[in-house]
């Protein structure tokens, strides 16, 4: 079967992350796969405005008073369409993303945060898009120092695969690499070249997913990674009601996934025992997420019901001035 990975990397060129990249490249290419590589420096991606743009489209369209999708309001101002457009037609993707501040770089974040308008459930609905890729991602963070530096860098980047209906089956925290080639210094138990050697699996664990059937894909990273067993994220907290009134004992602030947490008898470490309706609200499934758009469109037919009420205040807070900072430019 013929398929096609993209490597999307927010590093500076010659950097450790675009390396990492290109090592997983290496290994795509040679089990036969077409493969891709961008550098978000080399593209002009706008912020997201915030327009609501898409949401309401995608309302209307589901209510049946829209009968065409415009898409983003920006798809003719920048490079954005393009990518994105390119993106869903890969069967896999690599993300390589520095980590500043414990988060990842906010090249990356522009692009993912215009998502959005070009989700992919959406777009195979309405035709938009023929044929569902059904992509598979690879995430590397790269930083400076160690997990203590990097603790929101790999998760930050799975919640932006959700809307892109990719399945992440493999992650890769690149650590101690400050300067440019310091990833061919040390690696995995501090093994010269063991960076390059887990770049390299995880191109070869791409390629395994692409080529096993949908239904039976899994994840093929380290096994004990992570606290949630469902994506593999670090990151839980005491869970709250739902606007619906679900509501869990602990819930992974990733996939969304809910349940107890628990010793791994194993690991001896914290694990999310998920319960039995614990997935109802797994951002990886599109019904979730149409649940998700349901909440989005019943808050706007509460906030249109009271428009009376608000309208004025929209007013008077609009008209609100107060000093700024005005910046001279020759």
């Amino acid at each position: 079967m013929s398929f096609k990975v993209m490597a999307i990397c927010a590093g500076r060129h010659g950097g450790n992350g675009e390396a990492l990249a290109k090592e997983a490249l290496c290994a795509v290419q040679e089990a036969g796969g077409e493969v891709e590589l961008i550098n978000l420096f080399d593209y002009n991606i706008l912020p997201c405005t915030g327009c609501e743009g898409c949401t309401m489209q995608m309302g209307k369209m589901g209510a049946g008073l829209q009968k065409e999708y415009h898409g983003c309001v920006l798809k003719n101002k920048d490079d954005v369409d393009a990518i994105i457009n390119e993106i869903q037609t890969c069967q896999g993707v690599i993300i390589s993303v520095p980590t500043y501040d414990l988060t990842p770089s906010s090249v990356y974040t522009r692009l993912a945060q215009r998502f959005l308008a070009y989700e992919l459930s959406f777009r195979l609905a309405i035709g938009d898009v023929k044929e569902n890729p059904h992509t598979v991602a690879g995430l590397i963070s790269v930083g400076g120092s160690m997990h203590d530096w990097q603790s929101l860098a790999l998760e930050s980047l799975q919640a932006t695969m959700f809307t892109m209906s990719m399945q992440v089956v493999d992650r890769y925290m690149a650590q101690r690499d400050g300067r440019p080639g310091n990833c061919f210094v040390w690696g995995e138990g501090d093994e010269w070249g063991g960076q390059l050697a887990r770049a390299r699996r995880m191109g070869e664990n791409i390629v395994k997913a692409i080529q096993t059937p949908v239904e039976e894909r899994c994840w093929l990273g380290d096994a004990d990674d992570g606290v949630c067993p469902n994506c593999h994220s670090s990151l839980v907290y005491p869970g709250d009601k739902h606007w619906d009134g679900v509501e869990f004992p602990w819930e992974c602030a990733v996939c969304g996934a809910g349940g107890d947490l628990v010793t791994d008898e194993k690991t001896g470490r914290p694990k999310l025992r998920i319960a039995e309706n614990g997935l109802i609200r797994d951002r990886n499934d599109d019904r979730a997420r149409a649940e998700h758009l349901n909440e989005i469109n019943k808050t706007r037919d509460e906030f249109f019901a009271h428009m009376g009420e608000v309208k004025p205040l929209i007013d008077k807070y609009a008209k609100m001035e107060f000093p700024t900072l005005e910046i001279k430019r020759d």
